[in-house]
């Protein structure tokens, strides 16, 4: 059985410095952010997290689109 990891862990596979698209710039975003939900893999929460303190996230589709990456990823493992 295969553990699946965070929605976070995830995300900082996505970081670039020298990148500027919304997806790198959200991943670069969120590593600054102390009070992410690091260890969570739900959908619900990290959107309703986003919702109220991601003022750094300029659409929640820039969300969407990240999570839909992370659910492929997580399928082929």
């Amino acid at each position: 059985m295969t553990m699946t990891r965070s929605f976070y862990h995830y995300l900082m596979t996505e970081r670039d410095p020298q990148k500027k698209d919304l997806l790198t710039q959200f991943a670069n975003d969120v590593q600054y952010d102390g009070s992410f939900p690091k260890q969570s893999a739900d959908y619900d929460e990290i959107s309703q997290y986003l919702e109220l303190n991601g003022t750094y996230l300029s659409s929640m589709t820039i969300f969407d689109e990240a999570w839909e990456k992370y659910q492929n990823q997580n399928q082929k493992n």
